[in-house]
């Protein structure tokens, strides 16, 4: 019978059926970080138990690490014992670190997939909501809690009810200034923050058989938002080429077994779907958010929402909260919205396509006066490259502050955070109220080049007129 990729992965690595209807999963990576990974070992050390498959765990720090600061001690307490806590977890527990010193930090979702730890055909946990990210290389990858980190540290398995397969197929061209971040931002306003709810995404048709691995990772980063568990696109060639001579991708021989093993685990043409949705690539424009949940989405030509207009109480009951805490006009056009901040970075936009495509159409250009700007490379990597190409000079140039690697603004748990009710024009992944630190903050998600544009003029813009993106 055919299956899809999601079902051959589910059974391949099924230890056994439980007596509640959930499954015992082997997990066959295991990616960690300092923030929800320190009371796992705690309570592995209670229990007296080791890390049963050390060699199948990864960790990084990205969540608390200053970008403005390099040099310990860190300003912030917390984050230094965070970061040491981590250290000396790793060294007890014999677990591979990838510390600030070793050149390799950054984002986990950013470090997995560089080093060639995230392959196809497996199963992925991180405790980290944005772990569907790995899914873009054909993996079953999720976020998980703390006592499933101590579950998989234990036992390298955990318990998990088996999740319908929504198949989201994107066909088309996307019109030049619309990016993968749009594609996800207008999936998830289409379908709705809670409408992937018991699903895993399976992102498919001619628009992500043409993307790169980047683009495929910013829309699994976001699967989360669309209240999926889980997303994945099926792997490729694309794929291939991208793991291809990676750390940790294997070499020779081993290499063509691995690639022979991925190309199996692909969906099956015919196989069966619990839901198909069919999206035109053409009708996607760049889209940025109005509200206080990556739902809350519209064309960047597009007015905010009236309440007045909505079809049902809890509609004009969300959409009343968004437009109080927000402060916007209902019926008031989007574009022209003044900003105080623009970020670039995150786990969703924060690799070096993205910067490139960014230094691309900002070069010779300005950020608006008072307008506070920074750029943060995903990972030490990411920034490495930046600097090698030039990137990180242009970006310095236009008025960006260039940062050391980390997640920075996304959800700062660091120093960099919104002030008072300053509006963020944001190329991460959440707009929930108080998400960039501020109780009051303000965050508009877009595309990187979207958070440029806001850059330069000051307000939320079309970065199709304004780096005049037809023409090139």
């Amino acid at each position: 019978m055919p299956k899809s990729l999601f079902q051959k992965v589910w059974d391949a690595h099924t230890v056994r059926q439980l007596a509640n209807g959930q499954t015992q999963l082997l997990i066959g990576t295991h990616l960690i970080h300092e923030v929800t990974s320190p009371q796992a070992f705690g309570m592995l050390r209670d229990l007296n138990l080791k890390v049963a498959m050390p060699h199948r765990t990864f960790a990084t720090v990205d969540h608390i690490v200053p970008t403005d600061q390099f040099a310990e001690p860190y300003s912030d307490p917390l984050a230094q014992a965070m970061i040491e806590a981590i250290r000396k977890n790793c060294q007890e527990f014999g677990i591979t670190f990838f510390d600030r010193a070793t050149g390799k930090q950054g984002v986990v979702h950013i470090v997995g997939p560089e080093q060639g730890i995230t392959q196809p055909g497996t199963t992925i946990a991180c405790g980290d909501s944005h772990t569907s990210t790995h899914g873009a290389f054909g993996a079953v990858a999720f976020g998980i809690g703390t006592t499933q980190i101590r579950d998989v540290l234990a036992t390298q398995t955990m318990a998990l009810g088996q999740l319908k397969v929504r198949r989201i197929e994107v066909n088309g061209k996307l019109h030049p200034g619309v990016y993968a971040k749009d594609v996800i931002l207008h999936i998830i306003r289409t379908l709705g923050v809670n409408g992937g709810t018991g699903f895993a995404y399976e992102y498919a048709g001619d628009l992500f058989d043409r993307m790169s691995m980047e683009e495929r990772m910013t829309v699994c980063n976001m699967s989360i938002e669309g209240g999926a568990r889980v997303g994945y696109v099926n792997p490729d060639e694309t794929t291939f080429a991208y793991l291809q001579g990676r750390p940790y991708s294997r070499k020779g021989a081993a290499w063509d077994a691995a690639v022979k093993s991925w190309k199996s685990f692909a969906s099956d043409a015919g196989c069966h779907y619990d839901d198909v949705v069919k999206i035109d690539a053409a009708s996607i424009e760049p889209t940025v958010t109005w509200g206080i949940n990556p739902g809350q989405g519209l064309g960047v030509n597009e007015c905010i929402p009236d309440p007045s207009k909505a079809t049902s109480v809890d509609e004009k009951a969300s959409i009343e909260e968004a437009l109080a805490y927000m402060k916007f006009k209902p019926g008031a056009p989007i574009k022209g919205t003044k900003i105080d901040v623009a970020f670039l970075g995150s786990c969703t936009n924060g690799r070096l396509s993205d910067f490139q495509e960014v230094a691309k159409f900002i070069k010779g250009k300005k950020v608006a006066a008072g307008i506070k700007a920074i750029a943060v490379p995903g990972s030490q990597i990411v920034a490495l490259q930046c600097a090698k190409l030039g990137i990180d000079k242009v970006l310095s140039e236009a008025g960006f502050e260039w940062r050391e690697a980390g997640c920075s603004m996304c959800l700062a748990m660091n120093p960099d955070k919104l002030v008072g009710d300053q509006v963020s024009a944001s190329s991460s992944n959440r707009n929930f109220k108080g998400r960039q630190g501020s109780p009051t903050g303000r965050t508009i998600l877009m595309s990187p080049l979207m958070v440029a544009a806001a850059a330069i003029t000051g307000t939320v813009s079309d970065a199709r007129e304004v780096f005049a993106v037809n023409q090139n």
